[in-house]
């Protein structure tokens, strides 16, 4: 018997100030399904979204959830009004009992739910409203960017509780490792219309070429009958004085219909200019050591970077990726340690705070005023690479119209604003990029683009980056830094670093030697244990592991030991006993895998 679906929107049409967004929408959400909802930066994925979670009223049409389904939805931007910590906003949906669920997922995403809301940085409210969702478990989950502001173990984390979910979900990500992992359909959205494939994001841009394609012919074929009915008519007014008016409105029509077409946006004139060529050697470090608050950032870190590298920094948020990119440009003082730079470098920043945006400015104020690209004041005109441009014309390359030029930035969404930091980056000239997450927020169009004129680049990139597919794309060399100051230099990128780690190392041609000596030692010195130098850390880890899920266990029978819990609500009393049915086989997973390595390790 066919299961009802949890969710349905028919013939949904909304209009924004008097642009149509959606017309004629339709769509069905079944249960257990997973889409990727994909489409370009303002293309209307977050406003279908929150159509689709109930929030946003369509101007018709009909939106029916089945009865006692619950529709979660991960906002962006959550307004914590009237909550005093993070924590309590992300338990606000769940009964006290509840609140430990909270915590669970919390140390997965890693953020801290006694943070203050009032101080929380964007990033940290918008893990607190995934924690919510989460926790809350709905029968149908809408995910708008979860994987923004998260490190690469937080989205490792939720890519795993996304896979073993029964529940249905529908996500909006850029991320395309993410996507691939986890989804089965896909909805497109393009230029109002939403397109619904039975099949994963995987094969999401063999099908798209494919719908372009198709529609690049049926203009050509329009264009063409077009012309010979052009033809005819203007050879008909001295051929007869009477006109065959039915062929003459059929042309109008013709016209009209190729009129009402619209166009596919296209991509962003973007392009880096390596401008001078710098020294063949870029920057060299020595010994660098650098501790906060006791807090070890490295240790005794060698580096060289050549001219043409492109080196990914990665780790988990905090550990320090920024602090030793800062070092290596000689904006840190290290410890101890020194930093010795190549000569003519021209030095260009993408930060992943858009610190160099003033929010309160418009578009063309930031570039118009900016010291760095050579103009000030009420300039209309802004350098690019050393020849002036029209603010305007510059904006348009970077596909931003003329009404959004005197808008303030602040009215942007975060795409809009990283394309707007590249067009401020791109209009000088560089010879060493730094992009610290550049990838946040960017359509998967614009991250291909990125991904392209890196590889043109002539000059040299230092990354910070978690989106795993992009770091595959670009570095040619990956430095892990796994906390307590070690940093280790590894060959290519995120697919390479994982397979090194696991024991295949392979020193890298542009890396520091000591520092991959110092890897391979500690390899031999994990191989002497009986143990892969995986296997070590996963021993090291275990003990913390059994000790959580002890304690989620801990929890889970304290709650089950209310009496009245059966009596007065048995679907929470089921729920809690068979979390703890799972959590009691998962210790005895552990239990037994720490008992295996121990062994192994003995010899």
């Amino acid at each position: 018997m066919a299961k009802a679906p949890l969710l349905q929107l028919s013939d949904i049409a909304l209009t924004f100030g008097g642009d149509p967004v959606f017309e004629d929408l339709s769509l069905v959400i079944q249960p257990g399904d997973r889409v990727a909802l994909v489409g370009r930066n303002g293309s209307g994925k977050s406003t279908l979204m929150k159509v689709m979670a109930g929030l946003v009223q369509a101007d018709s049409g009909t939106r029916v959830a089945t009865p006692g389904v619950q529709v979660g939805y991960m906002e962006q931007d959550p307004s914590m009004a009237g909550y005093a910590t993070l924590g309590d906003y992300a338990a606000s949906g769940l009964d006290p009992e509840e609140a430990y669920k909270v915590e669970m997922v919390a140390e997965g995403l890693k953020f801290d739910p006694s943070g203050d809301v009032n101080t929380a940085s964007g990033g940290e409210r918008r893990r607190a409203a995934l924690a919510k969702l989460m926790a809350e478990a709905p029968e149908l989950m809408l995910l708008d960017e979860p994987t923004n502001h998260l490190d690469i173990e937080a989205i490792a984390w939720l890519e795993a509780e996304l896979k073993q979910t029964r529940a249905a979900f529908v996500l909006i990500s850029h991320d395309r490792a993410f996507l691939r992992a986890l989804t089965r359909a896909t909805l497109w959205i393009d230029r109002g219309q939403v397109r619904r494939a039975e099949q994963g994001f995987e094969r999401f841009e063999e099908w798209r070429d494919k719908i372009w394609d198709e529609e690049d012919q049926q203009r050509h074929k329009l264009n063409r009958k077009i012309k010979a009915e052009a033809r005819w008519a203007v050879e008909g007014i001295s051929a007869r004085r009477k006109r065959n008016q039915g062929r003459v409105r059929a042309l109008q029509e013709l016209r009209a219909q190729r009129a009402a077409q619209i166009t596919r946006q296209g991509t962003a004139a973007m392009a880096f200019d390596g401008g001078s060529t710098s020294g063949k050697k870029v920057m060299e470090a020595f010994g660098l050591s650098k501790s906060f608050d006791g807090k070890s950032i490295v240790k005794n870190f060698d580096l060289t970077v050549q001219r043409g590298d492109r080196i990914a920094f990665v780790g988990p948020n905090g550990v320090g990726k920024t602090t030793l990119i800062n070092m290596l440009l000689g904006q840190v003082v290290p410890d101890a340690g020194s930093v010795k730079l190549g000569t003519n470098l021209d030095i260009a920043v993408f930060d992943q705070t858009r610190a160099a945006l003033n929010l309160d400015m418009s578009l063309w104020e930031n570039l118009a005023n900016d010291p760095e690209l050579g103009v000030s004041g009420k300039s209309d005109q802004v350098m690019v690479r050393g020849t002036p441009k029209h603010v305007v014309g510059y904006l348009k390359d970077f596909l931003f119209d003329e009404a959004q030029a005197r808008a303030p930035v602040r009215a942007l969404s975060g795409g809009e604003k990283a394309r707007l930091l590249l067009a401020r980056l791109m209009a000088r000239e560089s010879n060493l990029l730094v992009l610290d997450e550049p990838t946040n927020d960017l359509d998967i169009e614009t991250l291909d683009l990125l991904q392209d004129i890196l590889g043109d680049y002539d000059g040299t990139v230092l990354l910070v980056s978690h989106d795993r597919d992009f770091l595959d794309r670009v570095a040619t060399t990956t430095i892990a830094m796994e906390g307590n100051g070690q940093a280790v230099v590894y060959a290519g990128g995120w697919t390479d670093y994982r397979t090194q780690r696991g024991g295949d190392f392979v020193e890298a041609k542009t890396a520091s030697k000591p520092l991959a000596k110092k890897a391979k030692q500690e390899a031999r010195k994990a191989a002497t244990t009986g143990l892969s130098f995986t296997e070590k850390h996963r021993l090291e880890e275990l003990p913390g592991v059994i000790d959580k899920i002890t304690a989620e266990i801990g929890k889970l029978e304290q709650l089950l030991a209310d009496p009245a819990l059966f009596t007065e609500n048995p679907v929470k009393f089921q729920k809690a006993s068979d979390a703890l049915v799972a959590r009691q086989n998962t210790l005895s997973d552990a239990e037994d895998e720490w008992l295996m390595l121990e062994e192994k390790a003995a010899g």
